[in-house]
């Protein structure tokens, strides 16, 4: 399948989550009673934040002397629909959700259609910020197991469509060597997967739970480019 051709289908979906997570969240007139009654152990709403552990950072195409900073915050949304078992404290989940990874570090990536570097940046030339962004369209599978306590453990699945990159830098000029900082946005980072997948764990009082996930696939989809598999370990409050 084209990359044009997933656009559509990405913005869909995209749109689908949105109105989803809207109306869970704000439901109107005389029905949100009743909608909350009702709806309240089917649907799940969750917003949390995670940090990245980037895996395989010295190998492929990653210049020697390239680090990740130690916290890379990302975001994440998602809505699943529960399908509990009978009576039973286990019930099954999917859903929709949005994963922003970041990976902040000492590079600038250099994209081209054959190959993705990850270059060093000097030690002579002082930045602020350079990171790469990369935001996935998520569908969460889990198995859950709530109990009257009020504890939950889930075990599931997550895979992912890509829905956009890009890196960010801040800092002295490195193009034309002038006086002054700088600040230079890429979008579309080439050579990116465009799909991912991975096992993911959650462990959870009342709504406050910790989750983690670990992305099976890399990051990059080509031989000439980093190999690189990160580990998501965050909190994510689900309310509703």
């Amino acid at each position: 399948m084209k990359k044009q051709s997933l656009q559509p289908i990405r913005q869909i979906l995209a749109g689908v989550l949105l109105f989803f997570v809207v109306a869970s969240l704000y439901p109107s007139g005389a029905s949100a009673q009743v909608m909350n009654e009702t709806t309240k152990k089917k649907i799940s709403v969750g917003v949390g934040m995670f940090t990245d552990i980037w895996m395989d950072m010295s190998s492929g195409n990653v210049q020697s002397g390239v680090k990740s900073r130690t916290i890379n915050q990302g975001v994440d949304l998602l809505a699943t629909y529960n399908i509990p078992f009978g009576k039973s404290p286990l019930s099954f989940a999917i859903g929709l959700g949005l994963d922003c990874h970041n990976l902040y570090g000492n590079f600038l990536v250099d994209s081209y259609s054959d190959s993705t570097k990850f270059i060093k940046i000097p030690d002579t030339i002082k930045y602020k910020k350079s990171k790469l962004t990369i935001t996935y369209l998520t569908v969460p599978i889990e198995f859950r197991w709530k109990t009257q306590s009020m504890l939950t453990f889930a075990v599931g699945f997550k895979g992912g469509m890509l829905l956009g990159s890009g890196t960010k830098y801040v800092g002295d000029d490195y193009i034309f060597d002038k006086e002054g900082q700088m600040r230079v946005k890429f979008k579309k980072v080439k050579n990116l997967e465009q799909f991912t997948y991975g096992p993911t764990i959650r462990f959870g009082y009342r709504w406050i739970n910790i989750n983690a996930q670990y992305m099976l696939s890399s990051i990059f989809n080509k031989n000439n480019t980093p190999e690189m598999y990160p580990i998501s370990i965050g909190i994510i409050l689900m309310p509703f």
